[in-house]
């Protein structure tokens, strides 16, 4: 008798450590859970957050979550109608972690606080790099240092992630640059191929298939960790001042943080518990990683508490930091 005991407890457990179980405290059936993307359809952020949602939906029974896409300041206006959100987590969504310098910079429009949204967890890393055209005639990354200048960068608008990202990096290694703004999508390597602009800061997954296609090249990469862009010269190695390293620190805390998803303030503990839970189990989903490595997405996944202390981390600059912020990107 003593053994069939153990032997049903032995099953339950097992039935209970199947991934997406426990999580299931019908709360969510029968519920609509809006998936925000703070930016237009198409693109790397909306492809992300679709095949997200798709697999939040499954890991959470009975629920249906749409896409929802809220585009507008640089992510800022997305990220400010998911913190404006009744906390019934019903309302999630991902945004860029651009807005860590919005947030230290107290840019106009940022009506939320990054410190207090529900963190559920983050997909991807963010790796930054510099990428130089090929055919500005740069050998590697010393020959472009040591141009007279200017020397014209591609970016999107001002104010932006990429804007305050070649700002830091110019600022970091005392280049001669001139920022020519306005640039969405794929414009910037178009522009490129036009030879109007030579270089330009980004993540290193929105850039690859432009280097893939062999018209441009990675010269610099902007994460300290050495399995990102193996083989290309880390930023680190050219930083010389303390400024300039600060500064690269930060840059460095944002590429480890990509394709955040969170949701307003006060979620309750039970219901945030079993989103984290259903996003952590979607991360593993052999179909999902299936999906993603298809759609060439990138996955290196975090839960929700590793990415509030990553958050916070950031957030917490010294006020000499903040100041060579402002400076680089432009007051």
């Amino acid at each position: 008798m003593l053994k069939r005991v153990l032997a049903v407890a032995a099953g339950m457990a097992l039935l209970w450590s199947v991934p997406g179980w426990a999580a299931d405290s019908g709360y969510f059936r029968g519920k609509t859970i809006t998936y925000i993307v703070a930016t237009g359809p198409g693109g790397g952020y909306d492809t992300y957050g679709r095949l997200i949602a798709r697999y939040l939906q499954k890991y959470l029974p009975g629920s249906r979550v749409l896409v929802r896409n809220v585009p507008g300041a640089g992510h800022i206006v997305g990220a400010n109608t998911i913190y404006a959100s009744k906390p019934d987590g019903l309302t999630i969504g991902m945004f860029n972690t651009g807005l860590i310098y919005d947030q230290l910079l107290k840019r106009d429009g940022v009506l939320f606080d990054l410190t207090k949204f529900s963190w559920i967890g983050k997909a991807a890393n963010d790796t930054r790099a510099l990428m130089l055209s090929k055919s500005a005639g740069f050998r590697n990354i010393d020959d472009f240092i040591k141009a007279k200048g200017p020397i014209k960068f591609a970016a999107s608008g001002v104010g932006s992630a990429a804007y305050n990202d070649t700002k830091i990096v110019a600022d970091a290694l005392h280049l001669n640059v001139q920022i020519v703004p306005g640039f969405t999508g794929n414009e910037g390597e178009m522009s490129m191929l036009r030879k109007e602009v030579v270089a330009e800061v980004g993540t290193a997954e929105s850039m690859e298939d432009f280097v893939k296609q062999g018209h441009a090249f990675f010269a610099l990469a902007l994460s300290g960790d050495p399995s990102a862009l193996p083989g290309v010269p880390r930023a680190a190695q050219y930083v010389k001042d303390r400024r300039g390293r600060e500064l690269l620190a930060l840059l460095n805390a944002l590429s480890e943080i990509g394709r955040l998803t969170a949701g307003p303030p006060g979620i309750p503990a039970n219901v945030l518990t079993e989103e984290r839970q259903a996003y952590d189990d979607a991360m593993k989903d052999p179909q999902f990683l299936a999906e993603a490595k298809k759609l060439d997405l990138d996955i290196h996944p975090a839960p929700g508490p590793k990415v509030e202390a990553a958050i916070r981390a950031a957030l917490n600059q010294p006020p000499e930091t903040v100041a060579a912020l402002k400076v680089a990107a432009g007051g």
